[in-house]
């Protein structure tokens, strides 16, 4: 019997995995510390507003996010017509691949990148590429090293999901003037909010200066509006030209535009979390290094904690250990890193709780 049969490629793709659902023992009280959501959740002045939009839900949305991208363009100094709205920075970086992809094409990533990459890649036609990292960090001369004539876009996520490294801005910009000017450099700065390198730059000066860069945030991190599904892109004019011309015209819902106006306009709320995520993450990483784990460096609001492969040690076997203690990590087998999990930045309760889980799961307790 006949049936439709997918596009070449499309069965090759590995499905996107969230992190696991929490199963603690029970009267165990749970702290998800998977998925680099704010432990503080959205600012009351975005909830406010996503509650008042519920008198209008019968309106569909402005189709431009109007609102929004003005909003953005007054907290960052930037033209509203460069700046183009979407359900999750996600659905922003399918729209580059669909416009900028096509079958035969190349787009290059890194080793540990944000698992979409090779998913928008691949859905298109596109043959997703693989940069190796030095010590878990984007390398400029190991992408440039793949660059073939074939390449026509470069995903780089600074700082890097689940890694949470970063490239100084002067290894952006030496990597943006290596590529061929045809080859778009797309800088996923999601979890930019939370750093405070002197050396790191969002990636807006090199947008407004270039003609083939974007940058891509989200509202889902230290804005903590992650449920709503809300992102946006600055770019090139024709950048931001050619992907509205297959947007949806309603990709972004009201609620949801009206709650991130209130977020990004709430500074004082996103400065508390930054506040208390650098303190948190600074002292995770000193006391789970005194355990004998290795924890890499992070700028973000999570640690990539390694472990060692002795039988009893293992990061498969401190997994559900953990989550028997209601403290949910994320595994990342899919990440290519079977040996770390990743956490969050919790509240101060949930981190004292990860480190004293630890010290026992390591003792044998």
């Amino acid at each position: 019997m006949s049936r439709p049969v997918p596009n070449p490629g499309i069965l090759d793709i590995a499905p996107y995995t969230p992190g696991k659902a929490p199963t603690p023992e029970p009267g165990r009280k749970v702290f998800k510390l998977s998925a680099n959501e704010t432990p503080f959740g959205p600012s009351p002045k975005a909830i406010a507003a996503y509650k008042a939009a519920a008198d209008h839900l019968e309106d569909y949305p402005e189709g431009s996010s109007r609102v929004l991208r003005e909003a953005i363009g007054r907290v960052y100094g930037l033209d509203p017509d460069r700046i183009i709205c979407g359900a999750g920075s996600d659905e922003i970086l399918n729209l580059l691949a669909h416009t900028y992809l096509a079958p035969g094409d190349e787009a290059i990533s890194t080793t540990h990148g944000f698992l979409v990459y090779p998913i928008a890649t691949m859905a298109n036609g596109a043959k997703n590429v693989i940069a190796a990292e030095t010590n878990f960090t984007a390398d400029v001369d190991a992408i440039l090293k793949v660059v073939t004539p074939r390449t026509k876009l470069v995903w780089l996520a600074n700082p890097n999901n689940p890694t949470g490294t970063y490239l100084p801005f002067d290894e952006v910009k030496r990597l943006r003037a290596s590529l061929p000017p045809h080859v778009l450099l797309v800088l996923d700065a999601a979890y930019a909010d939370y750093v405070s390198r002197n050396d790191y730059e969002f990636g807006i000066e090199l947008v407004a200066t270039s003609d083939n860069t974007v940058v891509t945030h989200t509202f889902s991190k230290i804005h903590g509006l992650a449920a709503l599904r809300i992102g946006w892109m600055f770019g090139p004019a024709h950048i931001i030209d050619a992907c509205n011309r297959i947007r949806g015209p309603f990709n972004v819902s009201t609620p949801a535009m009206l709650a991130a106006v209130a977020a990004i306009e709430d500074s004082a709320h996103a400065q508390m979390s930054k506040t208390h995520t650098e303190q948190w993450r600074n002292w995770l990483t000193e006391e789970i290094g005194k355990l004998g784990l290795k924890v890499t460096p992070s700028v973000a609001n999570f640690v990539l904690i390694h472990f060692p492969t002795d039988k009893g040690k293992t990061a498969e076997e401190a997994d559900p250990y953990l989550t028997r203690r209601g403290l949910v990590l994320r595994a990342l087998k899919n990440y290519k890193l079977p040996h770390a999990l990743r956490m969050t930045v919790g509240t101060e309760e949930a981190n004292r709780l990860v480190v004293e889980g630890l010290r026992d799961f390591l003792a044998g307790k």
